[in-house]
């Protein structure tokens, strides 16, 4: 049984707990006690949330966990208190994993522990992270990053994908599998994925369209003619181009090239797959094409951003 502490501060966001919540339903899909959970904060007793609510919390002892997680409210956190310091660092010392949860790195940071590290937070908040700690090297566009016993989530529901990966790495992918779902988890995020998504971008607001985009999404090596996404919105090709334009302000062209450079993305950050490959994966029909795609939106070619993405990441 593996002992996780979550320790809160003053004014933290009850999204926190979608990471207890993954080893909660761990605990459940696999029918004995994985994961020994505990609430912490700095004195104990009744600890307010940002909503006003209270939560019941034990004091910070010398009590050791397995792994410790980090949760704050919705600004970044001014300072960190001498004595949540001083237990983080000596956490450090015995503690398999320490992990924050979006501003949490912050104090992470605080205590000196994402010197000379990779990390993430939250992508509005990542530049000030970087200029709190130049000797951290912050990433923005990943959900979660693990360098060594240190892992940082970015905001809000990245912190399932973290716990959901912790979970992997503890009983494998069964389980993690088993716990996306028992989460509703649309599907579990790598790490490397980026913060924002071309879904979310696209803004369709409709039942209709957003089943066709979800249907792009499953099925990016199909041509994806007007046709195909017009069949599974029910609608005449020229009502459902009229009304994805409509309601996203592009064309389901563009829309279906966004996809696609989403997905090769994380294909050149994830995988050692070859480049033309990844072009074929990802519905573009040659790799040529999908360079000039890769240009006009991001500014750089595929070899650019697979070189840039450095070495894969082992957790």
């Amino acid at each position: 049984m593996l002992k996780v502490g979550m320790v809160l501060c003053p004014d933290f966001t009850m999204m926190s707990f979608v990471a207890l919540a993954a080893f909660e339903v761990a605990n459940k899909r696999s029918g004995e006690t994985l994961y020994d959970l505990h609430v912490l904060s700095e004195s104990g007793g009744p600890l307010r949330s940002s909503l006003g609510t209270e939560v019941t919390t034990e004091a910070l002892a010398d009590n050791e966990f397995d792994t410790v997680l980090v949760g704050v409210g919705m600004e970044v956190p001014s300072t960190t208190t001498p004595a949540v310091v001083r237990y983080l660092q000596q956490a450090a010392k015995s503690t398999r994993r320490l992990a924050s949860i979006c501003l949490g790195a912050f104090v992470l940071g605080d205590a000196g522990l994402l010197d000379g590290r990779r990390a993430t937070t939250h992508w509005r908040y990542a530049q000030r992270l970087q200029e709190r700690f130049p000797k951290c090297r912050i990433d923005m566009d990943k959900i979660f990053i693990a360098d060594g016993q240190i892992w940082t989530s970015a905001g809000m529901s990245a912190a399932a994908d973290l716990a959901v990966a912790m979970i992997e790495n503890d009983h494998g992918a069964d389980l993690a599998r088993t716990v996306a779902g028992g989460l509703v988890m649309h599907h579990r995020r790598a790490g490397g994925q980026s913060q924002h998504s071309a879904l979310l971008d696209i803004d369709a607001k409709s039942d209709r369209i957003q089943t066709a985009l979800t249907y792009a999404k499953r099925n990016l090596r199909m041509p994806l003619e007007i046709e195909d996404l017009a069949r599974e919105a029910c609608l005449s090709p020229r009502q459902f181009t009229r009304v994805f334009r409509s309601e996203t302000g592009t064309s389901p062209a563009k829309a279906v090239e966004l996809l696609r450079l989403e997905a090769a993305k994380l294909m050149l950050e994830q995988s050692r797959l070859p480049i033309e490959g990844i072009a074929r994966e990802a519905g573009f029909s040659n790799r040529e094409r999908m360079r000039r795609a890769f240009i006009r939106t991001y500014g750089e070619a595929p070899q650019s951003i697979r070189i840039n993405a450095g070495p894969l990441a082992t957790i």
